[in-house]
């Protein structure tokens, strides 16, 4: 995702910052998959500077929206995340999980890449309405 926002929001002009981070520690450090990395580069992401981190309480107060990719990471932040930033916690499709593509097949990575751009794209147009 924050590959994918990242360089939507610099075709759109907008400067934002973005990060991503997960709920559990046993990635810290480690870059995203390799066919993430693969599927991503052949649409034009590049993953490489991409590293795992844990969420930390100051992102809570750091940043203005996190974005859980499915019900149980965003059930996971909740206990974290102090009282006055609980609303700044949603889903990043909306309504729906994420779907996770790591036990699938190559249509399945290339499916989370087509909604991830759907939901930048979407994302940043209304974020550029707002300001």
């Amino acid at each position: 995702m924050e590959a994918v926002l990242r360089a939507q929001a610099r075709l759109a002009g907008l400067a934002i910052e973005f990060d991503s981070a997960g709920t559990e520690n046993y990635h810290i450090g480690n870059p995203p998959d390799p066919r993430t990395i693969r599927h991503a580069e052949s649409r034009g992401y590049d993953l490489s500077p991409l590293r795992a981190r844990q969420v930390e309480t100051s992102d809570f107060a750091h940043f203005d929206i996190i974005m859980a990719a499915d019900e149980i990471n965003l059930r996971a932040l909740h206990p974290q995340c102090p009282a006055e930033h609980q609303h700044k916690l949603v889903l990043f499709l909306g309504t729906e999980p994420l779907p996770d593509p790591y036990y699938g097949e190559t249509k399945d990575f290339e499916k989370v890449l087509d909604l991830v751009e759907m939901r930048a794209k979407y994302l940043l147009k209304s974020w550029k309405r707002s300001n």
